[in-house]
């Protein structure tokens, strides 16, 4: 999250990741906390590409392999099919506006203290960083566009229709949004609390 995104553990079923791909993330973590660790000490405008490999004791190229842009390296992370394999395994039959609360809910009992960290300063980044905020809008119609497919799946609807597009980007904003809420109040509001009064907003229609 934002854009309903998280680290999580590997969901129960996935493969065993390889000795290959085990490095990489460990490459990738590597360069995200030495990223984050930088943009805390001295902000994200002040902090070059050279300073994030050096800290991470890769090359700069090594990071713009991993990550094409800077904004990448708070966006993007080696869990981003979890959400599309949590909301696949919950029952056909259930409205989407409750897969997604029972997923969040789910990744945001697995991951760690280290994590939660960072998805703090991930949700003040996309607040405080124009660049940021514009490269969220990517991510979340790219989210959104695997909700709706999903949904197409489940309602026999295409792809593309528009009351599917309104449901999958309702959910993804409104879990934004208390991402925000939950950082800006300083986290004095339990955050599983914040997700499931977003979730009940939308599940009763959007009414007070």
């Amino acid at each position: 999250m934002v854009s309903a995104r998280t680290s999580a553990t590997t969901p129960p079923g996935t493969p065993k990741i390889g000795l290959r791909e085990r490095k990489k993330i460990q490459t990738r973590q590597a360069i995200r906390r030495a990223a984050y660790r930088l943009f805390e000490e001295q902000g994200y405008d002040a902090t070059p590409i050279d300073q994030i490999a050096e800290a991470a004791d890769v090359s700069p190229s090594t990071v713009f392999r991993y990550f094409p842009t800077k904004e990448d390296i708070v966006l993007t992370d080696e869990y981003d099919t979890v959400l599309e394999a949590g909301i696949r395994a919950r029952p056909a039959g259930e409205p989407m506006v409750e897969s997604m609360r029972q997923v969040t809910i789910e990744a945001l009992r697995k991951i760690t203290a280290e994590d939660r960290a960072e998805l703090v300063q991930r949700v003040r980044l996309i607040r405080e960083v124009p660049a940021i905020r514009g490269r969220t809008a990517e991510n979340t119609a790219r989210d959104a566009a695997m909700i709706s497919a999903v949904l197409a799946e489940r309602s026999g609807r295409p792809a593309d229709d528009l009351e599917l597009r309104v449901i999958s980007t309702a959910i993804l904003a409104a879990l934004q949004e208390a991402m925000l809420s939950w950082v800006e109040e300083g986290r004095t509001t339990d955050l599983e609390a914040l997700i499931h009064q977003t979730m009940d907003v939308l599940a009763r229609g959007l009414t007070l």
